[in-house]
Parts: structure tokens; sequence; C-alpha cells
């Protein structure tokens, strides 16, 4: 190449690089200074509100996480270490990942063409094309990545005791999420060019929105997920008419008014789990299962459980079932006259109610029916990553917990929840609200999931041992009112919905829970998760569901052989219910029968509690 030439490729390589560095650039120094002034006095706010209840004593104790991660990675380290050749094959590993990144971004410096080390176009953390186009931030990005795979396998490769590997899968993907460059503003190509184009606004603005959310947790942070000012329980969330007919201690019975001229005879009763809001099943008109089963010709009958505190605090599943279910039975019966009943369950609604059914075949109850679970775990063997909060050493240290007050926090089971899902639903808001300063948006789903409920003492304690750590459900060993359960006896007809992207109820769990059952179970899967896959109203034609043979054998083998079917699952229950039993009758038009005085409207005073 003549002189000339290599100059016009220097001149022109230097005006690239100017142009791609140009967002990066400080435009107004004097109003960027003035906004970093203003956000370290905000982020002193947040300070200040963090420090507040500690210094007062207010703030509750908890058991800290920090230590629960430390030790089990530590065993982890201590598998590598205690064999020199094998400590030293894991750090060649990574340094030759280190080599690869760095040779390949010698080639990409020369030519952009050249593909990354690991494909992230479908990583939605690295979506701004800075990412891959500028040299530093692919260069860190592609670092961090190899960097959480090396971590991740260290874990994959070491042989560890199943639930000790398991809290290790599942510890260092928080950390590796957490570490993401992406989750810093230096780090951050679309936050750091937000931040220069702002000149710096967006930091003070996230800031005092940081401190906002903190005084909110009254010392801890409370994560904005959801502009929560634009929805009332009542108005419009939960708004299909009806009535609550009776209140027990533990739940209101709502009874939805009917919109067909005749119904089906036989009511269906509704058993939310208590760990939400059961409005989950009614969003809004065009989402709700309710409004959708009562516009099918079914008296619907909900259970909406009480929000609990210290009164509560000792009452397990025997109360939840007595006080719950069984109330709701008896009163279905004052307001319609008939004994029988298809029911549904919501997951731990769902594993109450399989408990319930267990100990009706002991005692001769045979007022259900037929039953339906929605995302339910009978069997916890596969049970996914809430495992990983439960063994004994945690669970002590709950119990100590919760005994001081009666209850478990709402806002405590909000955030195990969120870890599960960590990479959606903390570090994006965390970076939305905090680094970019932007509040979220309205989304009733977002702002169900915020509503969160305590969790008695007692009964939580109840769940966690014998369904988690002890799987007892299962394995026929769980006692409810003095009554061994054997799951074995329960023989009514059996709706089983799994979903297929769950990280609650997992397929898999939930397939090999059918097992248990003693009649006939019809096992489907729909697509998406423990939400998009149960709340899918057929107008929306999403998603698709599978239906096939008996539950037996492999879960693979089963949906290998199943048949895949498009949209939604809904209209293949309805079928399933009417095909036990299609009897109809005028419509129940009177809430409460001529027996039962209405108490309010719905969606009644318990679901309306915030925590």
């Amino acid at each position: 190449m003549s002189e000339k030439g290599q100059k016009s490729e220097n001149t022109s390589n230097e005006t690239k690089q100017e142009f791609l560095l140009e967002p990066y650039v400080v435009k107004n120094p004097d109003e960027f200074s003035k906004n970093l002034a203003r956000m370290i006095e905000a982020a002193g706010q947040a300070a200040s509100e963090w420090l507040k209840p500690r210094e007062q004593g207010t703030l509750e104790e908890t058991p800290d996480p920090a230590a629960e991660l430390t030790n089990t990675l530590s065993k982890v380290s201590e598998y590598w270490l205690s064999d020199p050749q094998r400590a030293l094959e894991a750090q060649t590993k990574l340094f030759s990942g280190f080599m690869g990144v760095w040779s390949n971004s010698i080639q990409r410096l020369n030519d952009s063409n050249v593909p990354e080390v690991i494909d992230t176009s479908r990583d939605k953390r690295f979506a701004d094309e800075d990412w891959s186009n500028q040299p530093f931030f692919s260069f860190l990005k592609q670092t961090y990545l190899v960097t959480s795979q090396w971590a991740e396998n260290l874990v994959t490769d070491a042989d560890l005791e199943p639930h000790t590997k398991h809290k290790a899968e599942f510890y260092v993907k928080q950390v590796t999420d957490a570490l993401s460059p992406s989750n810093f503003m230096i780090s951050n190509p679309e936050v750091f060019k937000e931040t220069i184009a702002t000149n710096g606004a967006n930091l003070v603005d996230g800031m005092k929105m940081l401190a906002d959310d903190i005084r909110d947790g009254k010392g801890e942070l409370k994560l904005r997920q959801v502009d929560g000012s634009k929805f009332v329980v009542g108005e419009n969330l939960a708004t299909t008419p009806g009535k609550v007919i009776a209140r027990s201690e533990l739940i209101e019975l709502i009874q939805y008014t009917p919109t067909t001229d005749k119904v089906l005879k036989r009511p269906l009763l509704i058993c939310p789990p208590w760990i939400n809001k059961f409005y989950i099943l009614d969003l809004n008109a065009e989402k709700s299962f309710i409004k959708w089963a009562v516009d099918q010709g079914h008296t619907v009958f909900v259970m909406a459980w009480v929000n609990p505190d210290e009164r509560h605090k000792d009452m397990d599943w025997t109360d939840y079932i007595h006080d719950g279910l069984f109330f709701a039975l008896d009163n279905i019966q004052k307001a319609t006259g008939e004994k029988n009943v298809n029911a549904i369950g919501y997951c731990v609604g769902g594993t109450l109610l399989a408990a319930a059914l267990g100990y009706m075949a002991q005692i001769g109850d045979k007022r259900i029916a037929t039953a339906t679970f929605f995302t339910t775990q009978v069997d916890f063997t596969h049970a996914g990553d809430l495992k990983v909060f439960v063994d004994e050493a945690q669970l002590s240290k709950l119990e100590e917990q919760m005994k001081k007050k009666g209850y478990l926090e709402g806002s405590k089971m909000a955030t195990a929840f969120n870890m599960l899902r960590a990479g959606d639903m903390i570090w994006p808001y965390m970076v939305n609200n905090y680094m970019r300063g932007k509040a979220p948006t309205p989304f009733d789903l977002l702002y169900w999931n915020s509503d969160a409920t305590r969790m008695a003492c007692t009964n939580h304690l109840f769940y966690l041992r014998n369904c988690y750590h002890e799987n007892r459900l299962s394995q026929g060993t769980m006692r409810i009112g003095g009554k061994q359960i054997d799951m074995s006896k329960v023989t009514m007809p059996v709706y089983n919905l799994a979903t297929k992207e769950d990280h609650i109820a997992p397929a898999l769990s939930v397939f090999e829970g059918s097992k248990y059952f003693g009649g006939d179970v019809t096992y489907v899967l729909g697509g998406s998760g423990h939400i998009a896959g149960v709340v899918n109203p057929p107008a929306k034609n999403k998603y698709q569901f599978w239906t096939g043979g008996k539950v037996e054998g492999e879960f693979s083998d089963w949906f290998e052989k199943a048949k895949e079917n498009t949209g939604s699952w809904w209209n293949h229950w309805n079928t399933w219910i009417r095909s036990h039993d299609d009897t109809e009758v005028k419509a129940r038009k009177k809430h409460g029968g001529s027996k039962l005085k209405p108490l309010c409207d719905a969606p009644g005073t318990f679901v309306k509690v915030r925590s």
C-alpha cells in the first residue's frame, strides 16, 4: 500500500473511532458537575434512609443470605483446591478462555465482521449495538461471559452432595447475574450514553427514586417494578361482579353473578394460593379466567384468603382445610343446595387441595367430584430452585425469625420469588430505575406481583417442612387432622395442568406428582410459564398446549408422543369438566340463595389488605 493510501486508511480509522467515541464525551462539563453533586446529595439521602431504622433499632433482624452463599461456594472451592492437578486444569481453562477473548478482540479491531467468541444476539442485557461495535465494551462483555461460563462449569463438574450442588448452581447464577457489566453505569454503554446525553440528570432521578424505595421499604430496598398508582383492586382489577356470601377467620367466600340463563348444576370452587392474591385469575375482563368460567355457565365460587397477621400464627394446614376449604364447601351447599362441586387448586392452593382430598378420602367425605390443578406439585422431588432455600439449617433460622411476629413479611417471599428469575425480575429494574432514572410503567400483572401477602408462621413452616424438605405428601407420611394421607385413595377424575417453562412448579415435577393419585389423571402441558401459561384466554390465541396418553414412564417419552394443540387449554378443560357431568339448571341469580345474606360486593375486603 502506498504511503498516501496508508495515511488515508489511518485517517479513516481515526474518524471512525472519533465517531464511535463521540456519544461518550461530556459536552457540558458545568451542568454535568452540578448533576453529579445533586446525585451525591440524593445518594446521601438514600444512605440516611437505610441507616435510620438501624440506628433506631426498628429494623427486624433477618438471617444473612451472604453467609449461606459463602458457606455453599466454599464447598465448591474445597473440591477444586483439594487436588493440585484439578485446580491447575481449572485455572488453565479460564486462562485459555481469556486468551481466546483477547485474540478475538485483536482480530475484530482489524475486521469488525469477525464474530465474537460468544453469540449474545438473544441476550437482552447486551441489546445495545455498542456492546459489539465498541472494542472496549465488546472485550468487557466477552470476558464476563467467559468467566461466568467457567464459574458455572466449576459447579457442574464438581462432585458434591446433590442439595449442595443445587444450591451452588443457584448461588453462582445469582452472583454472575449480579456482576454483569450491564448492571453498572460505567460499563453499560446504553446507560453511559444516556448519562452523557442528560448531563447526569438520569443519575439524579435514579438516586432520588432509590431513596424513596428504601424509605418505602422501611430501611430495606423495596424494588419498584411497576407504577402502582394506576391500579385499584375492585375498580380496575378484580372487577367481575359478585358478592361475598360468607366469611371465616381465614377466607371470604365470593359467589360470582351468572351471565347465562342456564348453569352447570355442579358449582365450581376455586382454591387459589395464599402466597399471592386470587385476582391473578381476575386481572381484567379480557384476561379473567373467573369471568370466562362464569360465561361458560359455571356457578363460580372463590376462596379469598386473609392476609394473615399475628392472630393467625398458630394455624396450620388442618386449620386452612377446615376454616378454608371445608368452610367454603359448607356454604356452597347452603347457597346452592348442591353437595358436590368441581374444585380447582392453583399452585400451593392446589397442594392444599390435594392434601385435603387425601384427608377427605380417609374420613369418607366425597363432596369434591372432580379436581383440577393449575401448576401444582404433589411430589417435590423435582421441585425446582425454591428447594435451595429449604434445608434444616435455613428452616430453623426462618422459624426463629417468624416466631417473633407470628408471620413472614410479604416482601421476604416476594424477594425469594424474584431471585428465581433475577435476570428478569431484579437487575433490569435496578438499571432502569436507579441508573437510567426511569420510573416503571403501569402493568397489571406486575402490580399483582407486587401486592404481596404475609405468611402465617405455623402454616408456612408446615408447608416448607412437609412438602419441600421432607416430601411427605407423596410419600404418604403427611398427617392432617390426625389422619395419615394416602394419595392413592384420591380416586375422583383429575385434570392436572403443568406449564412448559414453569420455574416454580416444573412440568416434570407436576408429571411425576400425577402418578400418586389413585384415579384417572388427565395431564396437560401448557405453553409459557407459571402465570402466563395459566392466564391464557382463548381469545388471545397465544401459546399452545400438549395432550397425551396416561401418565406413566418418563416425562420425555410422554412429551415426545403428545399432541400439540394451538392456543389456550381453557376450552379443553371446559370440555373435560362437562364430560363428567353436564347437567344444567336455571342460573342462580340470588347470591347466597335463601340461606345466606351477602356481606359485601366482590372482590371483598380481605384481598384489599396490603402488606
